[in-house]
């Protein structure tokens, strides 16, 4: 549960996935819980490399997410999923309805909280949404590390409303890692008996060409911050490897031409930064040097298209 500088997760060819020894677990958790409560960071800090992008900014997961944990006792797979909140257009709804189909397609959820703040109406909404359904739960508090000294009404709130629904609760902090050693053996002892899902030695699931895309939407994120909040996606056009250098091309899809405006910035200075940064976590992920070049279309209101959303890879999950 460290950070990586590398992130080698992807395979090919003929693959051979063990058989597992006598009382190996394995199973399916949900990182369930309200937007920015750490529930990327979480899984990032899990696995030992970064799969998630994080940012300050709320929403930031749009996908369901599988980062993979195997130690020699048992094989977690956690689904990262997106902050459950009231949903303002097609996209959010359809983020939204992904997030409830995870919880009752996991084995156990582990619902993360900010324990920084009380509880609040919206951990209310997600311990009803919970509490309709048969998959275990453990209540995780995070952000241990920044609570103030004075930490133990925060904690009362959320403890209170575990006790209620009779599900265990672990304190942790997903940035400095305190308490996860703990929170991985609670999650094993509600793991059954079962096989290796994946090799042991990958971290995630999903294609390369999907985590170049979230890399690139990160950087958007954290260098445009409110300018360009969630009405941006990411299409990889192009991947195209030689044996000294891999070329990508990507686009930037946007609704309004303002915000096409931003991205691109005065004489491009700002679509360079975030080419230059991408470019640079590209790198890890690949190992290699890479030539990036982005691009930024309008396609107005898209987020509120289920047309448009398929064409950009997001619709709800079986």
């Amino acid at each position: 549960m460290s950070s990586s500088d590398n992130y080698s997760f992807s395979f090919s060819g003929e693959v051979t996935i063990p058989q597992a020894p006598p009382e190996f677990k394995s199973g399916f958790i949900g990182i369930i819980g309200r937007p920015n409560v750490g529930k990327s960071t979480l899984m990032n800090q899990l696995v030992g490399q970064k799969i998630a992008i994080t940012s300050p900014i709320a929403q930031t997961t749009r996908n369901r997410l599988r980062g993979i944990l195997t130690t020699d006792k048992a094989q977690l797979i956690f689904v990262d999923t997106p902050g459950i909140h009231q949903p303002h257009h097609q996209l959010g709804e359809v983020l939204v309805k992904n997030a409830k189909i995870a919880i009752e397609s996991v084995d156990v959820v582990l619902f993360v909280v900010d324990g920084t703040a009380a509880c609040g109406g919206g951990d209310r909404f997600i311990t009803e949404l919970l509490s309709r359904s048969q998959t275990a739960v453990i209540l995780g508090i995070n952000k241990i590390d920044e609570q103030p000294a004075d930490a133990e009404k925060l904690d009362d709130s959320y403890i209170q409303l575990a006790k209620e629904h009779q599900w265990e609760t672990i304190k942790f902090s997903a940035k400095t890692a305190l308490g996860l050693v703990e929170a991985q053996e609670l999650l094993i002892e509600h793991l059954e008996p079962g096989p290796f899902y994946y090799p042991p030695d990958l971290v995630t699931d999903q294609p390369e060409q999907f985590i170049m895309g979230e890399l690139i939407r990160e950087q958007i994120l954290l260098l445009t911050r409110e300018e360009v909040p969630h009405s941006v996606a990411i299409a990889i056009d192009l991947v195209e490897e030689t044996p000294s250098i891999t070329r990508v091309l990507a686009t930037i899809h946007v609704e309004r031409d303002s915000q096409k405006g931003i991205l691109i910035g005065k004489g491009g200075t700002m679509l360079k930064a975030i080419g230059s940064k991408a470019r640079e976590q590209i790198q890890k992920l690949i190992a290699g040097k890479v030539y990036l070049e982005l691009f930024v279309k309008v396609q107005p209101k898209w987020r509120h298209s289920r047309v448009r959303l398929a064409e950009l890879g997001y619709r709800v999950e079986e």
